[in-house]
Parts: structure tokens; sequence; C-alpha cells
């Protein structure tokens, strides 16, 4: 439990997938990995029509990358690896054949806004604010960005990417395309969630798996570009900046 879990139920054609960690859903390298390899395995289960992607507890959908593991971190190729367990999230999340539906009940921080880019059709409730708060501790949003651009356009990232320390609303994230639906509470996205799970269940796998390639054209080189993306985030959480930075944050 310390390290977190992933847990997945498959349902009448429904897989769902939960991560969890104690702190506040954060990702460590091992989770990451963990969580990539059950949305690969899931993705080759024929049974299986569409695949939820959720978090659980009552604080944050996803807090991003943990601070614990990357003070840690010692060398260049540490930092690479780490960074490369949300590559292979996001790349897991692209190739499965099934569409993805995301259910984000809290925050999203970081790594989080990226996996709620990454799924095909993204749930939230108001109170699921946004922010991408690699800049203020030296880093920068390398390994996601090009899924949260996909998403929101160059506009928007740049906006969540500079804008570091500010938390950006449901509804705003609503309005750029990073959700496509925004509900009061946990229940009435849950009711919608179920709803169009159970639709997509009688829809024609074949049909779904060619929409879902269309939908990602021109994103086939992401095996090598989000690996790259975490060389460039691996080199600079060695630097002296983002040490002290990330000391500072912890402190508070």
């Amino acid at each position: 439990m310390e390290n977190g879990t992933v847990t997945v139920v498959k349902e009448n054609g429904i897989a769902r997938i939960t991560f969890f960690h104690p702190q506040s859903n954060s990702l460590p390298g091992a989770l990451l990995h963990e969580l990539a390899a059950n949305i690969e395995q899931t993705g080759k289960d024929s049974e299986v029509k569409v695949i939820i992607l959720q978090s659980e507890g009552e604080k944050a959908f996803c807090a991003g990358a943990s601070f614990d593991e990357l003070v840690a971190i010692q060398n260049l190729e540490e930092g690479k690896h780490f960074f490369s367990g949300f590559a292979l999230v996001i790349n897991a999340l692209r190739k499965v054949p099934q569409l993805t539906i995301g259910r984000v009940h809290q925050k999203a921080v970081g790594g989080g806004v990226g996996i709620a880019s990454a799924v095909d059709y993204c749930f939230a409730t108001t109170k699921a604010q946004v922010k991408l708060s690699e800049l203020v501790v030296g880093i920068g949003p390398f390994v996601v960005g090009p899924a949260v651009q996909r998403k929101v356009g160059v506009s928007a990232m740049s906006h969540l990417a500079i804008n570091a320390s500010e938390w950006q609303s449901a509804e705003w994230a609503r309005e750029k395309g990073l959700y496509a639906e925004v509900l009061e509470g946990e229940e009435e996205m849950d009711y919608a969630i179920n709803t169009l799970a159970e639709k997509l269940t009688n829809s024609n796998p074949e049909a779904m798996a060619e929409l879902k390639r269309i939908f990602w054209q021109g994103t086939e080189h992401w095996d090598e570009l989000l690996v790259e993306r975490a060389g460039i985030s691996g080199r600079l959480v060695l630097s002296d900046f983002t040490r002290a930075s990330i000391a500072k944050f912890k402190a508070k």
C-alpha cells in the first residue's frame, strides 16, 4: 500500500483501471510502470469494449510525480527512467484499441493533467481543477506536453506551462477541450460515465478501433518522442536549481 496500487475490474465489457497512492495519488516510478502494464494488458483482452481510468480516494485525482522519488534521482539514467514512466502510461492509453474514458473527481497536477489528456473522453467534477506545476520546481511539462497540447492546443498548453503556480478551473479545462463534460458531483459524473460506457459496449468494436486510430493520427512517433522528452526532464531534475526548489516545496 505504501508504494500504491493498481487494480483492474472487468464486468460486462467494461474494464475499470484504478490507481492509488497514499500521497494524494502521486505517481512513483514503479506505480507508473505498473499502471502502463495494466493498461496495455487490458487492451489485449477482446472481451473488453471500453476502458475507464480512475483514481481512488477523496483527495487529488493525481498529484503528478512523486517528489520523494524526484529528490532521490542521482544520475541522468535514473531521471530518464523515472520520467519515461509517464511516457509509458500515455503511450499505453494511445495504443490500446479500445476507447478510454477518464474519471477526474478532484484536482489534477502535472502528470495527472497528462493522463487526463491521454484518455479519449474525459469526465470531471467541478472540483477537478488543473495545474502544470513543473516549471515551479525547475523542470517543465516535457513528457506530458504533447498529450496536453494535442487536446487543448498550443495557446492553452502555454498558459498552463508558463503560469505554473496557478490553478485553472474545471470549466476552463472543459472550454479548452481537456474535459468533455463537467458534472456537479461524483454521483452525477458516475451516472454519466456508466451511461456512456454501456452505450459503447453495444457499439462495433472494429468501428471504435478505427475511430481511435484516426483520432490519434500523427502521434505514431510518440514512442520515441516522449522518451526523448523524458531525457530533458531527467537532466533538469539533477540541477541545483531544481533540487533546491523541490526541497523548498517539500518543506512547506
